[in-house]
């Protein structure tokens, strides 16, 4: 009867284990299916929205505009344009409800008709529009727009060459639909003409543009080339303020690009600037830039000075993380080219530092520095002291406890003479 029972539990169980087994092999196949179903859904309207005419090369066929084709009245105009004011608004009503596709609808409906009032109004209508289009993440809406503000600038330019006015409205919309090649393109069509003209006031506002839209693709040595000309205008005309501005430009287009010897000369310049304006602190913190600078340059000698005008600014003002940022690095120096003795006289330093602005675990990692020195000197003593310094601090932090235990064991482990 026992044997019975538990062929039966047996039995029981291998069901049990079989129904388990169909339930997940039909639960995986119905995530499958709702997976495929949802990414051909997904297909189908990126078709869908990818294969529709352009609703922009549509006829411009509309109740608001009069049945047979003519020019409008000034009185025609002024209802035409509140309308289409009305549109946008309605637009901008369904954008919030929620309803985008319809809101768009509206706005394509609304920039057909800006055609009929002139390409200054057309181009500014497309670029609000194409703006919304970027943040509301509609990539093909904003190729749509994009393509026509190309078409609308196509033609305008076989008539004639782009006034003021519309290369001012073209620059404006290309940076709403964040189209930086043709930004660009316009913004040294500005700077041409602004040259032309001998208007210097235009010419450095092209200027300007041109190194932003440089930096925001990275172009490194276009935007350079431009920022250094803004620097020999600012200079020219002794502006302090400005030349601070494109030296702090430069010397970071310059270390984006790696170029450490076109950096350091930009950054000996801001120095000079922030030194003449008595912007201490900033002075402390690029010496530590123009250090590191030399560094990469194989010039240690130069590297040091930087390193130690900067720990004196930073001093000078209680300033004492950069102070302890100058002595680490300066410090680090003197151990790539085998000093430590001058090394162990800067981390000397150092804990005087970071004992003044209570800096614990930096006075923790100062003495984890001072005690491999002394080990990779032997000298045993001086190494367990500085270890059993860090071990102390380590302690009170519960941090790196071990590390400094088996620092401490390895030189008892030693001959300590």
């Amino acid at each position: 009867m026992v044997r019975k029972i538990e062929l039966t539990d047996n039995r029981m169980s291998d069901r049990t284990y079989f129904s388990r087994i169909l339930n997940s092999i039909v639960a995986v196949a119905i995530i499958f299916l709702e997976t495929a179903v949802i990414q051909e859904y997904k297909a189908i309207a990126q078709s869908e929205q990818t294969n529709r005419p352009d609703p922009l090369e549509q006829p411009i066929e509309d109740s608001l505009l009069p049945s047979r084709r003519r020019s409008l009245t000034p009185f025609e105009v002024r209802r035409l344009r509140e309308a289409l004011d009305a549109l946008n608004a309605e637009a901008q009503v369904q954008l919030q409800a929620g309803d985008a596709n319809k809101a768009f609808e509206i706005w394509y409906r609304e920039l057909r008709l800006r055609r009929t009032l002139g390409r200054l109004e057309e181009i500014d209508a497309l670029g609000r529009v194409g703006q919304i289009a970027w943040e509301q993440e509609r990539s093909q809406d904003v190729q749509i727009i994009t393509k026509h503000l190309n078409v609308v600038q196509q033609e305008a330019e076989s008539e004639a060459s782009l006034s003021p006015e519309l290369l001012k409205a073209f620059a404006t919309a290309y940076q709403q639909v964040h189209n930086i090649n043709n930004s660009i393109e316009i913004y040294q069509k500005i700077l041409d003409n602004a040259r032309q003209e001998k208007d210097t006031s235009a010419e450095e506002e092209a200027l300007k543009k041109l190194g932003e839209l440089y930096l925001a693709k990275f172009d490194y040595p276009n935007a350079a080339k431009i920022y250094e000309e803004l620097l020999k205008r600012s200079q020219s005309r002794s502006n302090s303020y400005n030349e601070g501005i494109y030296l702090q430009k430069l010397a970071k287009i310059y270390s984006q690009a790696l170029r450490p010897k076109n950096a350091v000369r930009i950054k000996e310049q801001l120095a000079e600037n922030y030194q003449n304006n008595q912007i201490t602190l900033a002075l402390a913190e690029l010496k530590l830039e123009i250090g590191a600078d030399y560094e990469t340059l194989k010039q240690p000698e130069k590297a040091s000075q930087n390193y130690q005008e900067a720990f004196s600014l930073a001093w000078s003002q209680q300033e004492y993380g950069t102070a302890g940022d100058a002595l680490i690095k300066l410090g680090n120096l003197y151990q790539a080219y085998n000093q430590d003795d001058y090394a162990l006289q800067i981390y000397q330093e150092l804990i005087k530092v970071e004992q003044q602005s209570y800096n614990y675990y930096g006075l923790m990692q100062t003495y984890d520095r001072i005690g491999q020195i002394y080990l990779k000197q032997k000298n045993y003593p001086q190494a367990l002291t500085a270890f059993q310094q860090g071990l102390e601090i380590a302690r009170s932090l519960k941090y790196r406890e071990d590390y400094f235990l088996s620092q401490i064991k390895q030189i008892n482990s030693q001959k300590i003479p």
